[in-house]
């Protein structure tokens, strides 16, 4: 009943124009264009990567479900396979600063080298820009862009 209410007021908002509408990415449409700044401070920009396959992970070391598959080596496994063949893997940490996962760029790095995870970078996103663009809410949450560009997952 409260979430239903709550459901209903947020969407009177957003039909009011208090809460900006925003279309989830869609397959076959051009990816959101970002730039974020990676662990290491480099800039990133998604639209420097086109002719190429370019991953988007979502991830928050915090999160069970994360853990779960960093701890099997799934996940590292599936990067190192991908980035072998040429394509781009950005995992994106979109916690917000105090919340669970927030990294800075050291921590980051102390993670992935820990865990032997072999993305291409760790894109910082503590505000959530790139996260919002997306619409990504879970982690780990997973997106393939196509060599033009276009969302393809």
């Amino acid at each position: 009943m409260i979430r239903t209410l709550f459901l209903s007021a947020l969407a009177a908002f957003a039909l009011m124009g208090a809460i900006p509408a925003q279309a989830a990415p869609a397959i076959g449409q051009p990816a959101p264009d970002f730039t974020g700044t990676d662990s290491n401070g480099k800039t990133r920009k998604l639209s420097d990567y086109k002719g190429k396959i370019v991953v988007l992970e979502w991830t928050n070391p915090g999160c069970p479900f994360v853990m779960k598959h960093y701890d099997s080596n799934n996940m590292q496994k599936l990067q190192a396979d991908a980035t072998a063949k040429g394509v781009i893997w950005l995992s994106i940490n979109s916690s917000a600063e105090g919340k669970e996962g927030n990294e800075t760029g050291e921590q980051a790095n102390k993670y992935i080298a820990e865990k032997g995870a072999k993305p291409t970078a760790r894109i910082l996103d503590p505000k959530g820009e790139i996260g919002h663009l997306y619409d990504a809410k879970t982690t780990p949450h997973m997106f393939v862009v196509d060599k033009d560009g276009k969302l393809a997952y």
